[in-house]
């Protein structure tokens, strides 16, 4: 009785739900384990810590134009085909001119020709002293562009295809000498060299000439009475030598002196002796930062060497400044948008060049590219000093700043 009371009793009692699902297997204790979180979390990709990172602060400072220059910075950059002037190349300009590349130097430089004939003629319709004194003006602007004087004494050719043209260039073939008949490269990148506007017999420092892109432009000018090219890294120099192996004779090589010093050192090791001397330095290479996980440098193992940069680019700067002779003229380049890279150390070199060198220098307007090279290249407008080649997906060049400085 006190049995059946008890199942009665039982009866009574709400039944359990059973739970809903497959129902857990025992896991045997020798299979158990405990997560570790530090070693198992998926790591930030630092592509994405790149990305982040330019979203605050090229966000404020580019407005507008960051969003259109973000969506380029994750798309297939353009390049353009810098001619070799030490081998045969007509049949390549042909090949290339048929393909509709043309040749973005040369069509600047008539269009600046163009451009000061006909302000000539307008100032033809003015009669009397004021008429005259406006064309002599309007003639020795034209005479003394930057870019006409360099185009006129160069042989700098490279081939771009058109705004929203995505075709890519052939690799490049050896001739019968076996050199190489183009080099391709980001074609913004010979804005700097331009602006340095060699003259015959120059001396020229390439302080941060690897990979060498920038070099072999010097070279092209023709015009280099000597070349430095310098680079810290001795892999580097490596590829430098490499490349001018591949598109320059050798009785060419021979007239330049690759060297592999710490550039920071420079003026202290020919001070005063170059008249154009190219500032190249290293940078976030924003490009490459928001598409490579290989050799980026904001993995984080890379930090306290980002934050670094601004104070290793102004020591190259500085050393640039003390490498020119008195009258020399400096030009320094990145390939990053930051503000805080490009026009924060221009300001900052020139302050310490005068507080502490006693030296004076002078920031030279370089607006006339962006009216020149409006057609290939999309430029900032708002940049304070020097000038900014913006990506864009029409024209994805860039970035690339360069400012041109001249000492007094």
């Amino acid at each position: 009785m006190a049995a059946l009371g008890a199942r009665g009793a039982a009866a009574l009692l709400p039944l359990r739900r059973r739970p809903r699902g497959p129902v857990p297997v025992p896991v045997p204790r020798r299979y158990r384990h405990k997560e570790k979180w530090a070693a198992t979390a998926p790591r930030i990709p630092a592509t994405r810590l790149a990305l982040h990172h330019f979203d605050v602060t090229y966000g404020p400072a580019l407005r507008e134009r960051w969003a259109a220059a973000r969506a380029a910075l994750l798309c297939e950059q353009k390049y353009g085909a810098l001619l070799n002037s030490f081998c045969s190349a007509d049949r390549v300009t042909q090949e290339l001119e048929l393909l509709g590349a043309t040749d973005f130097v040369s069509e600047a430089s008539q269009r600046a020709r163009r451009g000061a004939q006909e302000g000539d003629g307008g100032c033809r319709e003015g009669s009397g002293e004021g008429g005259t004194a406006a064309r002599e003006e309007t003639t020795t602007r034209a005479e003394t562009s930057p870019l006409l004087r360099a185009s006129a004494s160069s042989n700098i050719k490279c081939y771009t295809f058109p705004r929203c043209d995505v075709t890519r260039f052939r690799p490049a073939r050896p001739d019968v000498l076996g050199l190489l008949d183009y080099y391709l490269l980001d074609a913004a990148s010979l804005l700097p060299v331009l602006a340095l506007d060699v003259q015959p017999d120059d001396f020229v420092l390439d302080l941060c000439a690897a990979p060498g892109g920038k070099t072999l432009a010097l070279l092209q000018t023709g015009v280099c009475g000597y070349l430095a090219a310098n680079d810290i890294s001795v892999s580097r120099t490596k590829r430098l030598h490499q490349i001018l192996h591949s598109y320059v004779p050798k009785e060419m090589r021979e007239t330049v002196s690759v060297t592999s010093y710490d550039g920071r050192d420079w003026g202290q090791l020919e001070g005063g002796t170059f008249h154009k001397v190219l500032v190249d330095v290293p940078c976030t290479t924003d490009r490459h930062s928001v598409m490579e996980e290989d050799n980026n440098i904001f993995h984080k193992r890379r930090t306290k060497e980002r934050q670094m940069l601004p104070m290793l680019q102004l020591q190259l700067l500085m050393a640039g400044i003390l490498a020119t002779k008195p009258g020399g003229e400096v030009v320094y380049s990145t390939c990053s948008l930051s503000p805080l890279q490009n026009e924060f150390v221009i300001e900052r070199a020139v302050e310490i060049a005068e507080t502490q060198f006693n030296i004076s220098i002078h920031i030279e307007d370089l607006s006339h590219f962006r009216t020149l090279f409006q057609d290939t290249f999309s430029f900032f407008s708002d940049c304070r000093l020097g000038e900014l080649v913006l990506p864009h997906l029409t024209a994805n060049f860039g970035p690339m700043y360069f400012c041109k400085l001249c000492r007094r």
